[in-house]
């Protein structure tokens, strides 16, 4: 895997299941690979200059996720006193250095971000973000992303992850998304949420209908989302109902062009411009902590 010499690559492993992260770059998981084999892709030619624009690995939104947008401007926000704020689509941890702390026995990574002068001029709140990643076993990645409000104003926010699945993209349409109930929809070409449809229980990965798609959960979700591909042998797991987790919102369903070879399925706490639409959106007071947990197992098809 190519590396940027700029970059501190920090690696945690266990047996033959290797994740690999740039905390500099966003807190940035960059790859997993079990048995010599891709799990989470990364590019074979990543662009450094912009670390937060590759491809890859699992890019961390925070402290809202999506466009966002005022008066059609996309990237902007107003808030409860008319104020209008600039932040970038997908929030700003993705571009900002994270604090490391790597567990004594390689198990686990935890990496913190906090309010900076980078920070407060588009959200002007105190708070501590942070992603933690741990090998449960060879084959099972826990994730929490954990957000205090450190400041004295209660804070809004909605988070979620961007994982991006190895998968070619000749085996898109044998490789099927099992989902819990849902309801889908999208952001329109306005900002705004559609109205919702019926979501299905399966799909495969080459249908447009789910293509930058949201899937909002019904109810506590009786079943976790699956990612079954028998041209990998691999099937992925994701389960949503962890333990003293907040609920997520939705799963997100994306990949970028015909020809990529990834599929993104993303956890999300909340909907695109939430801060307006409030769909998701979070308020902490100050003091308050609250944890949005996931597992992630992969396993062979048979």
């Amino acid at each position: 895997m190519p590396l940027s010499p700029q970059q501190d690559i920090l690696e945690i492993a266990q047996d033959a299941s290797v994740l690999r992260f740039s905390p500099q770059a966003g807190g940035r998981l960059l790859s997993w690979i079990i048995d010599g084999e891709e799990v989470i892709h990364w590019p074979e030619n990543a662009d450094w200059s912009q670390p937060a624009r590759i491809r890859g690995g699992n890019p961390l939104l925070f402290p809202f996720l999506g466009r966002h947008r005022v008066d059609g401007k996309i990237g902007f926000w107003r808030d409860a006193q008319g104020t209008v704020r600039e932040l970038p689509m997908h929030g700003f941890a993705r571009d900002l250095p994270f604090e490391a702390h790597a567990d004594v026995n390689g198990a686990d990574l935890r990496m913190t971000l906090a309010d900076s002068d980078a920070t407060r001029g588009g959200y002007p709140f105190g708070f501590r973000f942070e992603a933690t990643y741990r090998l449960v076993d060879t084959h099972t990645l826990e994730v929490t992303l954990s957000t205090t409000n450190t400041g004295d104003t209660r804070l809004p926010y909605y988070a979620g992850h961007h994982f991006y699945f190895t998968l070619p993209h000749t085996q898109r349409a044998e490789t099927s998304l099992e989902l819990p109930p849902t309801e889908r929809c999208y952001q329109q070409s306005d900002g705004s949420i559609s109205a919702t449809e019926p979501g299905a229980a399966r799909y495969t990965l080459d249908e447009a209908r789910i293509l930058d798609r949201f899937h909002c959960l019904v109810g506590v979700p009786d079943q976790p989302v699956r990612v079954v591909a028998p041209g990998l042998n691999r099937v992925i797991t994701i389960d949503l109902q962890r333990p003293d987790s907040v609920p997520w919102y939705a799963v997100t369903t994306w990949t970028e062009a015909a020809e990529s070879d990834f599929y993104c399925v993303e956890p999300w706490l909340g909907l695109p411009d939430a801060i307006h639409n409030g769909q998701g959106l979070r308020w902490l007071e100050p003091g308050q902590t609250e944890t949005a947990a996931l597992r992630i197992n992969v396993s062979k098809l048979r």
